[in-house]
């Protein structure tokens, strides 16, 4: 899998994110961007963003 850079996202972005607890199942929750959280260029484990619907997770996939 390719890693997804901070530059690939902005505000309104719809992506796909693993929420914390949802780590060992790796159960994806769909969604818009409305924060990017992670100040970085990149993360191993994902851009850490907060969805318009107040959900917070790492990006996986971006839609």
């Amino acid at each position: 899998m390719s890693e997804i850079k901070r530059s690939d996202l902005k505000p309104g972005t719809i992506v796909q994110i693993v929420q914390k607890q949802d780590q060992r199942t790796g159960n994806l929750t769909e969604g818009v961007v409305d924060t990017i959280l992670t100040k970085s260029s990149s993360h191993p484990h994902g851009i850490k963003v907060k969805l318009t619907s107040g959900k917070v997770g790492r990006v996986k996939k971006i839609l």
